[in-house]
């Protein structure tokens, strides 16, 4: 008899905890997607075109692996349960690549540095989803009360955002500041090996801390089955089980939302920083500031929306922070337009960023949160529950909008004649830069505005799910 899952609700302390685990992940992660191209070709001297096949193949390797780790999670049967195993060790071999990955000697033959460039990327990028799938996973598990489930993932949402910031805070006025020697910090060779040491550091005490916490649940959390043991061809059942899930009637809503949703946050990741250097003619200091912004506004939101959730339920509130999203871009677009104003007065864009980082954060928090409540329905539907592959597929539709977004850029700056080799673009080129990354938000997230709106499941439904499934336990 489980019954009593169904009604916990876990303390702040250890929402807390469970949120943090998602801090050294974040900001191990974003370094690595902010600074690699950098490092690679700049510090060690390798050759873009090299990194950039790297990369690419690391890209696709990474987004393949989410639901195998995933669906691995799932059928774990090891005292420290489905999950714990996998964020004990997840940590460790996280801090210790992450080390490697940026102290690796530039006076090592070009063949010696690529192929350790190939080998950390790689094995770091595995065991990030050795953690991050099976930690995403655990946050569905912790807790089955509905509103509950949407403050898990408010904590980490809050983590995971001040990880992205991390590299544009911390990264370039601490690690990267400009000396005497190096009045571009960017190339000075020992500020990479500090930030690996502290990167390294924030995993471990990130990780430790949400797994010597939260493993006390670890009895009330959902077991493996028995399928695994039985099964002759586990790529086979791992690749029918990904298709199911994308079958799934609410799922399938989630994941296609989700996937327009980020391709937004890519253009963002991947544009942005074009568009304040070339469209506005920021410099680093006005970038941080609107960018600080963005992201305090988006950690900022959490409550908010977790409240907001509680009262109107999740489905409502992921079109308002979309729509509130919408509106942001709406008006940045009016900006791009008129960007010779901006460009004396910069300030214009810290309250439209701000409205935009706050869409953000709903647009960040309920999606997982919705998966939650999915995986009550599959339970109900075929009694098992595979949180893994589900968050698997999440983050492998999260990664293919990395790429999709990354592929779009990279073909819209040859189109518009964009010449990284020149510090003032022509009017037309630094136009555009503003207005593909307006107009392609705004149409991905009416999209995904569309998408959402088919999605039925709410807060009644899965409660009755819920009673159904305790009174089957009960009779059985």
């Amino acid at each position: 008899m489980k019954d009593i899952k169904y009604s916990t609700k876990i303390g702040f302390f250890d929402k807390l905890s469970y949120g943090i685990g998602n801090l050294g992940f974040g900001v191990a992660m974003q370094c690595l997607a902010s600074f690699l191209m950098f490092y690679s070709t700049v510090i060690l001297g390798v050759p873009g075109r090299y990194v950039g096949f790297i990369v690419a193949l690391s890209v696709f390797w990474d987004a393949v692996t989410d639901p195998v780790i995933g669906y691995l999670s799932d059928n774990t049967k090891f005292k420290r349960g489905r999950r714990h195993f996998y964020l004990f060790w997840g940590t460790i071999t996280i801090a210790f690549f992450n080390y490697f990955m940026w102290t690796i000697n530039p006076s090592y033959s070009m063949e010696i540095k690529v192929v350790f460039l190939f080998l950390l990327i790689f094995v770091l990028k595995t065991v990030m989803t050795v953690y991050g799938t099976p930690y995403t996973a655990l946050g569905a598990e912790l807790s089955y009360d509905y509103d509950t489930r949407t403050a898990i993932q408010g904590y980490r949402i809050f983590f995971f955002l001040m990880g992205l910031a991390f590299p544009t805070v911390v990264g370039i006025t601490w690690f990267f500041r400009s000396t005497y020697e190096f009045p571009i910090g960017q190339m000075n060779p020992v500020g990479y090996e500090l930030m690996g040491i502290t990167i390294s550091i924030i995993v471990l005490v990130s990780g430790f801390i949400c797994y010597f916490v939260t493993k006390k649940y670890i009895p009330n959390l959902p077991k493996a089955k028995s399928e695994m043991e039985k099964s002759k061809n586990i790529l086979k059942d791992i690749f029918i089980m990904f298709s199911e899930a994308l079958k799934n009637r609410y799922f399938s809503k989630i994941f296609w939302g989700y996937l327009f949703v980020n391709i937004c946050a890519a253009l963002i990741g991947t544009l942005g920083l074009h568009v304040f250097t070339y469209t506005f003619i920021m410099d680093n200091n006005q970038i941080g500031i609107v960018m600080g912004i963005f992201f305090l506004m988006s950690l900022l939101s959490q409550p908010f929306w977790t409240k907001y959730s509680a009262k109107n339920d999740k489905q409502p509130s992921m079109e308002k922070s979309i729509l509130i999203s919408l509106i942001g871009c709406i008006f940045l677009t009016g900006l791009v337009i008129f960007k010779h104003i901006v460009r004396t007065h910069f300030w214009l864009l810290i309250p439209i960023l701000g409205v935009v980082g706050f869409g953000a954060g709903g647009l960040f928090l309920f999606p997982p949160a919705m998966v939650g409540d999915v995986i009550d329905v599959e339970e109900y539907e075929t009694g098992k529950r595979s949180e893994g592959i589900y968050f698997g597929t999440m983050t492998f539709g999260y990664k293919a909008s990395q790429a999709i977004a990354i592929f779009l850029v990279g073909i819209s700056l040859d189109v518009i004649g964009f010449n990284a080799e020149i510090e003032i673009q022509s009017y037309y080129t630094s136009l555009m830069l503003g207005l593909i990354l307006c107009i392609g938000s705004i149409i991905v997230l009416i999209i995904a505005l569309f998408i959402y709106r088919k999605y039925t499941l709410n807060k009644d439904k899965v409660l009755n799910i819920q009673s159904e499934i305790i009174d089957t336990e009960i009779v059985n």
